[in-house]
């Protein structure tokens, strides 16, 4: 069986295997060496996360034997977290110390079923508060966005130290994003989702994690003889070793 990589969040992940998605092009990426596995949950906060945990990885497989651990997992969860609370996403968001706990249980969790397995958070992305009013997903009336950039940021920087403090890779998406000018229309779509563009940063900044820590198509083995080995005189000799 091909080596696993788990992608565990909420919209921005359960979009992220759609027409230009960061998770499309990761499973592109390592076509012939790992599966990439799409664990996302559209709303979903840490609190729920947390709940279902056990659920989206269960520790004993449909067949009975322990479930095989994945190389690497992304947990990617937040955006819903910093939803304010006297707003009409109300109901999503979790006051910023659980949300923080509500991770490091996450990663303890995940560690403890699978200690050798690679994880790595990612902050939530900055929000354009115009574009989250022009979008909303119900009617607004108030006239106020749902979230906004600097409760993001104030999770993104939870994430970044939980991070720290667990001993584990995490990319600052709030922050990367942010260092481009013209980030609001060229990487969100509707002030919180991303873009083409934007999904080519999370790929890219996911990319230069796993790389770090030796997951590159360089030091991982092609499933299967690769075409260019096979021998024209012999074909089946290659499938023979």
């Amino acid at each position: 069986m091909r080596p696993t990589i788990y992608l565990f969040g909420d919209s921005i992940t359960e979009a992220s295997f759609a027409d230009g998605g960061w998770g499309a092009a990761l499973a592109n990426h390592f076509c012939r060496t790992l599966d990439v596995v799409l664990r996302g949950y559209s709303g979903y906060n840490t609190r729920w996360a947390l709940k279902v945990l056990d659920r989206v990885f269960p520790t004993v497989g449909h067949d009975g034997a322990a479930a095989a651990p994945p190389v690497a997992l992304t947990v990617f969860f937040g955006a819903n977290d910093a939803c304010l609370p006297d707003r009409y996403a109300a109901f999503q968001h979790v006051p910023l110390d659980e949300y923080k706990q509500n991770l490091h249980s996450i990663v303890s969790s995940l560690k403890k079923q699978w200690p050798k397995t690679l994880i790595l958070l990612i902050t939530p992305p900055p929000i354009d508060e115009d574009g989250r009013l022009r979008h909303p997903f119900v009617e607004n009336p108030s006239g106020f966005p749902e979230r906004t950039n600097e409760a993001a940021g104030s999770f993104a920087k939870a994430c970044v130290e939980t991070a720290e403090e667990c001993g584990i890779p995490v990319v600052d998406l709030w922050t990367r994003m942010q260092q481009y000018p013209d980030w609001r229309k060229a990487y969100l779509s509707d002030g919180l989702h991303l873009t083409k563009e934007g999904n080519k940063v999370v790929f890219e900044e996911v990319m230069k994690k796993l790389e770090e820590r030796g997951l590159s198509l360089e030091k991982l083995k092609a499933d299967l003889p690769l075409f260019a080995d096979i021998d024209h005189d012999d074909p089946l000799k290659a499938f023979q070793q």
